[in-house]
């Protein structure tokens, strides 16, 4: 039998998100601070795009975006959203909802782990993902505490326990 493992992640629900998404448009469309102010919050493609006339007017709009996204429990480590522009009268915020964990991520966990786990666990960098063996289970729960324990800059899920 193969040794217990399981698997590092950074995924986000898209659905979540783009519940998220609408019920700021929602709010925007409703509420009177953003009455008259063109706030508008939209996907353009796989980012999320905030517009508004004034810089405060799309900064308030990403704070409600930011408060439905913890309300959906998604992280919001996984959204980079960027300064305001300004576009003609408007003003826009482009927003990258990311997903998967980067090269340069992934190495620091795995070192991480090599350092600070127990001994005989072994992370192997998967593409966007990061699988951790052991021949116990109990190193394993060990380094999920670890990672739990750990401020990483990114999202982490842990999946496919067995």
């Amino acid at each position: 039998m193969a040794d217990p493992s399981f698997d590092i992640v950074s995924k986000v629900d898209r659905q979540e998100v783009d519940n998220a998404l609408n019920q700021t448009a929602k709010e925007a469309a409703t509420r009177y601070d953003f009455k008259g102010t063109g706030a508008e919050i939209n996907w353009s493609g796989d980012d999320v795009l905030l517009k508004a006339e004034s810089e405060e007017r799309v900064k308030a709009l990403l704070d409600v975006f930011k408060e439905k996204l913890v309300k959906r429990q998604v992280s919001l480590k996984t959204l980079d959203a960027g300064d305001p522009q300004q576009s003609g009268k408007e003003y826009r915020i482009t927003a990258t909802v990311a997903e998967g964990i980067s090269q340069d991520n992934a190495k620091k966990v795995a070192k991480i782990i090599r350092d600070e786990g127990p001994k005989g666990v072994q992370p192997q960098i998967q593409g966007d993902q990061l699988r951790v063996s052991a021949k116990k289970k109990d190193d394993l729960q060990a380094v999920i505490a670890l990672l739990k324990g750990k401020d990483l800059d990114f999202a982490v899920q842990f999946t496919n326990y067995r």
